[in-house]
């Protein structure tokens, strides 16, 4: 029997109706049939729907990257050069005072330094002070009951009863300023005649200068894509743009390319939210790294709940803080969009002379430029500081999303560089404040590697039908002088 071909019905549509079957909707069932009747008003590009979503740059304009040879940096830091003590306790009637020293081997090392004959000031926390001479003092080290005292005699009162110190177990502060000697006296303190202090056991302390240590290890940051060899031919309907400047028709182009630029952002990411592998239930040898907001948390000055409201006072409370440190001069303000606005609030009240008031003076009276608050740099007391947004922290896929006490809401950075003794180069040499350490030698650089692995795309290392595109890197933060950075956070 011969087989008869089926044409199925001819008969055309009598009109042109926007019907399941010849409207093209890619959502639709209709979607995956090729065959359809019109052709798409189809946008070839993508929308940018969330601008340039990279979040780096940060260490760019702050630091530097150096290379590095070893699993850990270590770097040393000046402590201060004048004698002073905090929380000494006092015995006013017999004019003892007790320096909180510390026993051999306890961290920190507290000694007592203070030479006979030194003069002091003697400061409780009442506001009454006292200057003094000291005529004994207590400097035996390496015991636990080494006491650390020192005898005094005012030079305005009979004891530090009558000059308004009180008995304190602990409060008072004192500090060296100076001393004096009889006539016929030596440095060494040896007695000469029957009016010289009795200082034969208590000689000049000869004061060797301390340092504060601080290491800091690399971590290994990694990722990879993996596109198969068929899809790496596949050609698709939307031209791919990135915001490395690739481009075409090729998806996995796209995504090879957002895994790199999301590997840089990791790299920078991850050393300023890093933290240390310190008494949690990480594996042993996954040692951590000590990030930029970890490290100004344990060692630099952290603002809770700056808000516009309370004035420039709050600021200029900051700025009498950075004056008992460094005092750097310049500085840079990284801040999120609400810090950001109540600095400018800040500096328009200042401008406008009143709270709620308009003035022009600060802008050349320019209202023009008033009304701009965009300020990229002012100056408040001997300070510079130059404001900026940093886009990590409005992304509301990062720090932009949380309130409250958990949110970051800016650091302070110092500008410029620190003089610090490279071993390796054997010389002083400056470095930034905040920079970035990278493993690398002759056999290897790791601060930013890139490599394919499988037998798609140039790479023929396997027989895996598949392209591998690896990322790596090893590095570590290093803040030097924290105690001059200061973190925002909310409230």
């Amino acid at each position: 029997m011969a087989l008869s071909p089926q044409f199925g019905s001819i008969v055309p549509s009598q009109s042109q109706l926007a019907l399941q079957s010849n409207y093209l909707n890619f959502a639709g069932a209709a979607g995956v049939n090729f065959s359809q009747q019109y052709l798409p008003e189809l946008y070839e590009q993508e929308v940018e729907r969330y601008g340039n979503r990279t979040l780096s740059g940060f260490l760019r304009m702050v630091g530097a990257e150096m290379p590095m040879t070893s699993d850990q940096v270590i770097w040393s830091e000046q402590n201060r050069l004048h004698i002073s003590y905090e929380n000494c306790s006092t015995v006013s009637a017999t004019g003892i005072i007790t320096i909180p020293v510390t026993a051999a081997g306890v961290t920190p090392v507290i000694e007592n330094v203070v030479s006979p004959s030194s003069t002091i000031v003697v400061m409780d926390d009442f506001g009454n002070e006292c200057k003094c001479l000291v005529t004994a003092s207590d400097t035996t080290t390496g015991g636990a009951g080494t006491s650390g005292e020192l005898t005094v005699q005012p030079y305005t009162a009979a004891n530090l009863i009558a000059a308004g110190i009180a008995d304190s177990a602990a409060g008072a502060k004192i500090f060296v300023y100076g001393s004096e000697f009889q006539k016929g006296t030596s440095t060494g303190n040896a007695v000469v005649g029957a009016n010289a202090l009795a200082q034969a056991n208590n000689p000049m302390v000869s004061v060797d200068p301390t340092l504060t240590t601080f290491t800091n290890s690399p971590i290994i940051i990694r990722s990879t894509y993996t596109v198969n060899g068929s899809d790496t031919a596949q050609i698709g309907w939307v031209e791919v743009a990135t915001e490395d400047g690739t481009g075409g028709y090729l998806w996995f182009l796209k995504a090879e390319s957002e895994t790199r630029l999301r590997f840089e952002d990791y790299l920078e990411m991850a050393v300023v939210e890093g933290e240390l592998n310190s008494g949690g239930v990480i594996t042993a040898n996954m040692l951590g790294t000590e990030g930029l907001f970890a490290a100004i948390n344990n060692g630099g000055n952290v603002e809770v709940g700056f808000t516009a409201a309370a004035g420039i006072d709050a600021f200029d409370a900051i700025l009498k803080n950075l004056d008992t440190q460094g005092a750097i001069e310049e500085n840079m303000l990284f801040l999120n969009r609400n810090t950001a606005l109540d600095f400018d609030d800040m500096l328009a009240s200042i401008s406008s002379g009143v709270a709620g008031g308009v003035a022009y003076g600060l802008f050349e009276n320019s209202e023009e430029m008033a009304l701009n608050l965009g300020f990229s740099g002012f100056r408040r007391g001997s300070y510079d500081f130059y404001k900026t947004d940093w886009k990590y922290l409005n992304d509301a896929s990062t720090r932009g999303a949380m309130t409250g006490p958990a949110s970051i809401e800016g650091v302070m950075v110092p500008a410029g560089t620190s003089t610090v003794y490279d071993q390796i180069l054997g010389t002083n040499i400056r470095r930034p404040f905040l920079h970035v350490r990278y493993r690398a030698s002759q056999a290897d650089d790791r601060r930013m590697k890139s490599w394919l692995t499988g037998s798609v795309g140039g790479a023929f290392t396997s027989s895996l039908d598949a392209m591998e595109v690896n990322f790596l890197s090893e590095r570590c933060l290093v803040t030097q002088a924290r105690n001059n950075f200061v973190l925002f956070k909310g409230v």
